[in-house]
């Protein structure tokens, strides 16, 4: 569509202004969206059709202008700064400019797009220390006890937050098809959560990869306290620097981090230490086709994450010849899992703002409102794949050995 066109005027209370116009233009350029406008100077754009439940005010007119100029970069830096405000419920708000934009591309006045930078072993690690390394007293007002940072898996939509992630664990073991006294091999181990119980409830000792100080700090000694040691081991280190044979490969939540450029070497990493009847399995976000995150989120949040598509995902196994055996999508567990982080997270409001500040605190809201909103719109998709040497003969007939235990 023309990016000057507006489709059906806005009821402007007050004289037009060129702001009226400059919103009545961003309107029409994300689909002209059910959402009230409210100006600095009191100015409000109101669709037809009767008013709104949803509004977004801007405290000045420099928001505005920034907005307008870049509506996918600035978007939430303004809400973050407390210059642009949702007054309403803020997923409701997201979910309605999703909806809208569908088929929509936003592109900025300016021809400027930042290229992705890629993700060598040294940017890897500032990406890491900047998103996870933030403190993990941060994590433990919103997550599980058991910080998994990670989709859990619902078999019944009512379950809490714990049992769901648990049997997330148990889930991505069954597929494995993990045996007592086999070696597993975890690339981006998280807190600890899954190597631990793989070696509590399964019998097998496991080297668990991790480039987070912080977390591998605290998974040591979460394996120290659980008496573990001796059977679980927190490697601090990128997944380039994995060695030795293992009859499983397991990586929940590390792939988008990883970057394309680099997932034919990741494969050669897997290739090179799973054994001749070796199994795996990547759990990764995606996308139906290629895209980068939102600029902002790029910037702000989480640097060097790269949610790949199924057939991006394919340069990770194909040069190596790995034989897919199952594929499964869980968007609609992450949404629900995002559901009970969000709830959370705002129960824990204020203590987040004692540890960081306001716009910190509305940075993650947004963020996580956001996230939420691109799983249930179907934006973002949760990827686990189930895989094997191509000789592998010693593979299910059936499915019952996932289903029939959960």
């Amino acid at each position: 569509m023309n990016g000057l066109e507006i489709k059906e005027p806005f009821h402007v209370r007050r004289p037009v202004s060129p702001a009226s116009l400059l919103v009545q233009n961003i309107l029409a350029r994300v689909g002209n969206p059910p959402v009230r406008v409210i100006l600095w100077d009191g100015t409000v754009i109101a669709p037809p059709g009767g008013p709104p439940e949803l509004s977004i005010r801007f405290r000045k007119k420099s928001a505005l202008f920034h907005l307008f100029l870049d509506p996918e970069a600035y978007f939430g830096e303004g809400y973050a700064s407390g210059l642009i405000e949702i007054e309403g419920d803020l997923v409701r708000f997201l979910e309605t400019i999703y909806l809208s934009l569908s088929g929509i591309k936003i592109s900025p006045i300016w021809s400027l797009f930042p290229k992705r930078a890629r993700n060598n072993q040294s940017r890897s690690l500032q990406n890491i220390h900047s998103h996870y390394d933030i403190g993990n007293a941060f994590y433990r007002l919103w997550l599980d006890p058991e910080m998994l940072y990670t989709c859990a898996y619902f078999p019944r939509p009512d379950m809490s937050l714990e049992a769901a992630q648990t049997a997330k664990m148990d889930y991505v073991c069954h597929k494995l098809q993990l045996r007592a006294g086999e070696e597993v091999v975890e690339a981006g181990c998280g807190w600890g959560a899954l190597a631990l119980y793989m070696a509590k409830y399964y019998g097998v000792r496991v080297k668990a990869y991790n480039i987070s100080r912080e977390q591998v700090s605290r998974a040591r000694k979460r394996a120290a306290e659980e008496g573990l040691s001796g059977r679980v081991e927190f490697i601090e280190e990128d997944y380039r620097k994995i060695r030795g044979q293992f009859d499983a490969f397991v990586s929940v939540g590390m792939l988008e981090h990883v970057g394309p450029e680099n997932y034919q070497a990741l494969g050669g990493v897997i290739h090179g230490c799973l054994k001749e009847r070796g199994r795996g399995l990547i759990h990764t976000i995606g996308r139906n086709s290629p895209a980068t995150l939102s600029e902002w989120v790029e910037q702000k949040i989480f640097p060097g994450a790269y949610p790949p598509t199924l057939k991006e995902m394919m340069a990770v196994f194909e040069p190596c010849s790995f034989s897919i055996c199952d594929i499964e999508n869980l968007r609609l567990h992450y949404w629900k899992t995002l559901e009970h982080w969000l709830f959370r997270f705002d129960a824990a409001e204020e203590t987040i703002n004692r540890m960081f500040d306001p716009a910190f605190t509305r940075a993650w809201r947004l963020y996580l409102a956001g996230s939420l909103v691109a799983f249930k719109t179907g934006t973002l998709q949760l990827f686990q794949v189930v895989f094997t040497r191509d000789r592998n003969n010693e593979i299910p007939w059936s499915r019952d050995y996932i289903y029939g235990k959960v």
